[in-house]
């Protein structure tokens, strides 16, 4: 309603809770998705071998992305120990990332799906299935009401769960300006935050998403150090 005091939503611990579709669903810290009655875990724009990626092109940075978003992925699996687990496209930052992977970090990827269904869905980034690695490479994944696919679409039914905008939020209290990633979400539709340790970010107000939520619906749970934090929309600054 438009002249309302603009509220806090309550949060839920270190994982904020939210439905979409009907379904249960927690937002990690972290940055992953998991949905309980699914056993089921997704992660979003992991851009692995982005250093690489940059390396060839002559700009340098360290080395470490892929052993750190792996780690990271490593700990939030550990934590749930799904039985699926959806890498929501973009999973590497060119469609060549796969092959430049290091020995090392091939086996501690493949170890994570181990014993579990692990899918692949094509990105922008890297449409072909990943080399010499264990999963299934799909356009797009149905799991009950829920559809995970790359990119948003205003024309997708209820249940979307995709990626590809990073999005995050900024808000300004007592004069302090605070960004961060985060989920976007109005109750039919998830819009998740890169994974990725060298991912950037892009604020939910910006044109990009415009359609893609219900103006009086939208909320961002925000990413803390050490909580999701769940901002209504009207809280919300470009920048």
């Amino acid at each position: 309603m438009r002249g309302a005091e603009p509220i806090f939503l309550p949060d839920a611990g270190d994982a904020a809770e939210i439905t979409v579709a009907g379904e249960a669903a927690l937002c990690d810290r972290r940055g992953a998705l998991y949905f309980p009655r699914h056993d089921l875990l997704c992660v979003s724009d992991l851009h692995l071998e982005k250093g690489s990626s940059f390396a060839r092109r002559g700009m340098l940075v360290p080395p470490y992305d892929t052993a750190a978003t792996l780690l990271r992925l490593q700990a939030v699996i550990d934590h749930y120990r799904p039985k699926s687990v959806v890498s929501l496209g973009d999973s590497f930052h060119d469609d060549e990332g796969s092959s430049r992977l290091p020995e090392r970090l091939r086996l501690d990827l493949s170890a994570l799906a181990a014993g579990r269904d692990w899918f692949w869905v094509s990105g922008n980034h890297d449409p072909s299935p990943p080399a010499g690695l264990p999963g299934d490479t799909v356009e797009a994944l149905a799991v009950g009401p829920l559809s995970f696919r790359h990119e948003p679409s205003k024309k997708s039914p209820p249940g979307e769960i995709a990626g590809h905008l990073h999005p995050c939020a900024r808000i300004v209290q007592r004069g302090r300006s605070v960004r961060r990633r985060c989920f976007a979400a109005d109750g039919t539709r998830i819009v998740m935050p890169a994974f990725g340790a060298y991912t950037g970010s892009l604020n939910v107000l910006d044109r990009a998403y415009a359609g893609l939520f219900r103006e009086d619906g939208l909320v961002a749970y925000m990413i803390g150090a050490s909580k999701v934090f769940a901002i209504a929309g009207a809280m919300l600054r470009p920048g």
